[in-house]
């Protein structure tokens, strides 16, 4: 991990003494904000900013051509986080709101809103530098190559969907914070319900759609697609099928046109106001029609490398016993 952006891996350490800080928090403070513990939204931002601070720092280092401004963006990238997190983390403390909060009262509030709105910016600009950067070079096998750049472009559509949110969703209305101060607000996270009566833990609304869905599934893309690759490279040492770079850089294609089908699912099931865990007959169809696709072309690439394995291993066989074969003595 020597080599792995410094920057970037303080940030992903922090996060996670964040969620720990956080974790205590849930258990001994009582505050809650719309219904949830005061510590639930910095607690999520903190493992989300740490899984992706420290899938960033790593691949920072794999990159081979222009390093430099790699190491730049990611420490941009790290700061903006560590920003945006810590004004979440300080509205949480104080018992107050911090994203959509209008308060022109509070003078710390109106201190926080720049780094809210700005670090957002630098976040994506950042994050939309590394991708281009990564889509000009090589930093692996196919497979690995793969992964990282469907992973970042389902990361970079992530960040976009809530961008989309906040500019065109306006719900003003006024609600109570933890202290009983009441707190004017432009907008909220649920669709149809603006407040959304959150799952457990999550917060995703339970009574109409919400963005945040396919924003936290599309952001974590990346370490999915990284876990399936490292994976199929572990049993390639077992399975002959799965020893070519092409069939696993096939298949990790393939869990990419599926994961990006259920982003885009859950994002039109958002759109449209409707809850994650009461999906309607067009929902439940268009899951049906990304996971048949997916599984088609899984199946397909499956058989095909079999059949391949297969013939290679009757021509090896072939050739050895060939080799094997006695030479008869020769005859008069």
């Amino acid at each position: 991990m020597k080599s792995w952006h410094r920057p970037l891996l303080v940030c992903a350490v922090l996060m996670s003494a964040l969620t720990l800080v956080c974790g205590v928090g849930l258990v001994i403070d009582d505050r809650t904000l719309l219904g949830e513990s005061v510590w639930v939204k910095p607690l999520k931002f903190g493992f989300a900013f740490a899984l992706y601070a420290g899938t960033l720092a790593w691949l920072i280092s794999k990159l081979n051509k222009a390093k430099r401004l790699g190491r730049w963006v990611g420490t941009a990238f790290a700061i903006g986080a560590t920003a945006e997190v810590g004004a979440i983390t300080t509205q949480a403390a104080r018992g107050t709101f911090s994203h959509f909060n209008a308060d022109q009262t509070d003078p710390i509030t109106l201190a926080l809103v720049p780094i809210l709105t700005y670090g957002v910016m630098i976040i994506l600009i950042a994050q939309l530098i590394i991708a281009i950067m990564v889509l000009i070079q090589r930093s692996g096998g196919p497979a690995l190559n793969r992964a990282i750049r469907a992973g970042l472009a389902l990361a970079t559509a992530g960040m976009l969907i809530p961008l989309y949110w906040m500019v065109t969703g306006i719900h003003p209305r006024t609600v109570t914070d933890a202290n009983g101060h009441p707190v004017p607000m432009y907008q909220g996270h649920g669709i149809g319900d603006p407040d959304g009566h959150g799952m457990p833990l999550t917060g995703w609304s339970l009574t109409g759609g919400d963005f945040r869905i396919p924003h936290f599934l599309a952001l974590h893309g990346i370490q999915a697609l990284l876990i399936l690759t490292a994976t199929l490279a572990a049993l390639a040492s077992r399975h002959a099928w799965l020893r070519a770079e092409q069939v696993r850089a096939r298949l990790v294609g393939s869990a990419a046109l599926g994961y990006s089908g259920l982003v885009a699912v859950v994002t039109w099931q958002a759109g449209r106001g409707q809850s994650l865990i009461h999906p309607d007959a067009a929902t439940l169809t268009a899951c049906a029609a990304v996971v048949l696709i997916t599984a088609l072309t899984t199946t397909w690439t499956i058989l095909a490398a079999t059949r391949t394995a297969t013939r290679t291993a009757i021509r090896t066989a072939a050739r050895a016993g060939a080799t094997a074969e006695p030479r008869r003595p020769a005859t008069l």
